[in-house]
């Protein structure tokens, strides 16, 4: 049996390159990250309390169901905060934190949901954030002119030596060969809005400006897609 050679022979030479291709496109879904907080001097009281608003949240989200992809509680704290000055292990208050991600498919409500959200009592927002789904067809095209691109490069080379290819001998995706750490779906980024409820605006105390509250302009994050290729060819022996 004949060892195939690595890196071709004189008679069948290969040829390695490179494709890759980085695309924009618009979005398909924003993320919202939504904190639920409660303080009390009693336990039931504080997880009452973060009960209540955890609901009067959810109701308002109800609202925009339409718009919603999907809601999912990331964690829920109920902590006791120790007296410092005592020798004791005397509990001074409660601490209670919901944290919810709601993401939506249609960014028309999102100024709106935004804004009722940062008017609810002791709740504040994180976000948006914007991303692809895992389907998008914005993947399916990168990887194709990744692979074009490494066609197109695989052809100038072999031109450049009065030689044209003859077979394709490996294509591998550079993420099979060195794989990546998998990260959360959704890294948290600033916040671009932050409003704890229980302070009235201007409007709705009846301010003197006479003016409607603006509406939160939140435009969407264009989405950079990336896909490299490697790939191996044959050729016709080169005319040096």
């Amino acid at each position: 049996m004949t060892t195939p050679q690595p890196y071709g022979t004189p008679d069948t030479p290969r040829i390695a390159v490179r494709g890759e291709a980085h695309l924009e496109t618009d979005p398909d879904l924003a993320h919202l990250g939504i904190g639920i907080t409660a303080r009390g001097t009693d336990r039931h009281t504080t997880l009452d309390d973060l009960t209540r608003r955890h609901h009067a949240v959810q109701q308002l989200l109800t609202r925009y169901s339409n718009a919603l992809h999907h809601t999912e509680t990331s964690h829920l704290t109920l902590t006791p905060e120790l007296t410092t000055n005592s020798r004791t292990e005397r509990i001074r208050a409660y601490h209670g934190h919901i944290h919810l991600t709601a993401t939506l498919t249609d960014f028309t409500a999102l100024p709106d949901l935004t804004d009722h959200l940062a008017r609810l009592e002791l709740t504040s927002i994180d976000g948006p954030w914007w991303s692809l789904r895992p389907d998008s067809p914005a993947h399916t095209r990168a990887r194709q002119e990744a692979v074009h691109d490494a066609l197109r490069r695989a052809r100038e080379y072999a031109a450049a030596l009065g030689s044209h290819l003859t077979a394709l001998v490996e294509l591998a995706d550079t993420a099979a060969d060195h794989p990546t750490p998998t990260h959360g779906p959704h890294p948290a980024p600033p916040p671009t809005a932050f409003r704890t409820a229980g302070f009235a605006d201007d409007h709705a105390a009846g301010g003197t400006h006479g003016s409607t509250t603006p509406t939160l302009d939140l435009s969407p994050r264009r989405q950079t897609v990336h896909a490299h290729v490697n790939a191996r060819f044959t050729m016709t022996p080169p005319k040096l």
